[in-house]
């Protein structure tokens, strides 16, 4: 027997509590002992998006949400603005587009952030105030940037359109206030630091989105934010939801709120950093710079068909995946998944799976020593 080590992201591991609370019988979904589950995790997961606005969550996967979000705010013809800068990115602006939205994209080049100046610049060119929505992607998981959403809402300052955030890899890993930083929607999904199996959806609504719901003339049906507005008031959904993946959601997230936000906010900041120090120790090369790192995904060069290959190696020698690169940077970047459910031992499994795949006997222990440096020093404070 090989114990799985899945190092991608997401979906991640789970916790056993987590799946257990899964096992629990099934109840009957407008009856008064789910109903008051439901209203306990709709309550508890606002703290997780640091909000006091409603969340409504639906049963699908991170995309879904995304579409959700789209249909609900805008209509046919509306210009939205995005800044695509990996695919996830590119898959918010496709969304848009496919409904008869009018996307304006300005490409950011991959493996770096969207800064506030090219945000400033073109809403100063806005002087109609023509943008109806912009879209930004708090954590790229393609590439493993994270964009500083705090100061992409301030190059947006005083223009009227509404903020979108894709949170589906950051959301519970890295800190988002939802509230204090005005963001209009955000969007996340339940397999990522969440500690959930997919199949939730999770959308954030200020004030100011609530009026464009009213206003908006997209289709939808399933989706409709008004219908699942009226049903959370009561306590349930307008369809039926995944009753099994709610009893999982209560129980994350009261492992959450025992490890407290800030506390999982520094794990997830020390695991990233001891992972990057111990690649680094290895001579292989990051494809995101430390500035812009994402806490959630690490991402490293690896040039041409020797990708698949050493992700081969990792999962046939020591059952550790690791995911490969998209799109443009497949066969040659690899991802490694370090959120959620995620610990300190996790990392040293990682990189000492590296250091034995890469060959070369010179370089065990060096990848493992820095990173066991790395969080030496965080635990001191230094």
């Amino acid at each position: 027997m090989k114990k799985h080590h899945l190092r991608i992201p997401g979906p991640t591991e789970v916790p056993d509590s987590v799946m257990r609370a899964m096992q629990t019988p099934m109840l009957n979904h407008r009856g008064e002992e789910f109903i008051s589950i439901f209203k306990h995790v709709s309550e508890e997961i606002k703290e997780v998006f640091q909000t006091q606005n409603d969340v409504l969550i639906f049963p699908s996967a991170g995309t879904g949400a995304m579409e959700a979000a789209i249909v609900n705010l805008f209509s046919p013809g509306d210009l939205i603005l995005s800044f695509p800068n990996g695919v996830f990115s590119e898959r918010f602006a496709q969304i848009a587009e496919s409904f008869g939205a009018n996307v304006e994209r300005i490409q950011v080049e991959w493996g770096k952030p969207v800064t506030p100046d090219t945000v400033r610049e073109r809403l100063t060119r806005d002087t109609n105030h023509e943008i109806k929505g912009i879209l930004f992607t708090h954590n790229e998981t393609s590439t493993g940037v994270l964009n500083d959403i705090k100061a992409l809402r301030e190059a947006v300052g005083n223009h009227p359109a509404v903020i979108l955030v894709d949170a589906i890899s950051s959301l519970g890993a890295v800190d988002l206030k939802t509230d204090e930083w005005n963001l209009d929607a955000v969007v996340t999904g339940s397999q990522k630091a969440l500690m959930l199996p997919p199949g939730l959806g999770f959308i954030s609504l200020s004030a100011k989105a609530w009026t464009m719901v009213e206003q908006s003339r997209m289709p939808k049906y399933y989706w409709d934010f008004r219908a699942a507005k009226k049903s959370l008031e009561k306590g349930q959904t307008p369809y039926t939801p995944a009753v099994s993946l709610i009893f999982a959601l209560k129980e994350s997230l009261e492992l959450m709120k025992k490890e407290g936000l800030p506390n999982i906010f520094k794990r997830h900041l020390m695991i990233s950093g001891a992972l990057r120090a111990g690649i680094k120790a290895l001579g292989m090369k990051l494809f995101v710079d430390d500035r812009w790192a994402s806490p959630t995904v690490t991402s490293i060069e690896i040039s041409g068909c020797e990708t698949q290959n050493f992700s081969k190696l990792l999962k046939n020698r020591f059952n550790i995946t690791v995911a490969g690169g998209q799109e443009k940077l497949k066969n040659k970047i690899m991802r490694i998944g370090h959120l959620g459910y995620v610990d300190k031992m996790d990392i040293i499994n990682v990189l000492a799976g590296l250091e034995m795949a890469l060959g070369d006997r010179n370089l065990y222990g060096k990848g493992v020593r820095e990173a066991e440096l790395f969080f030496e020093k965080g635990e001191m404070g230094q």
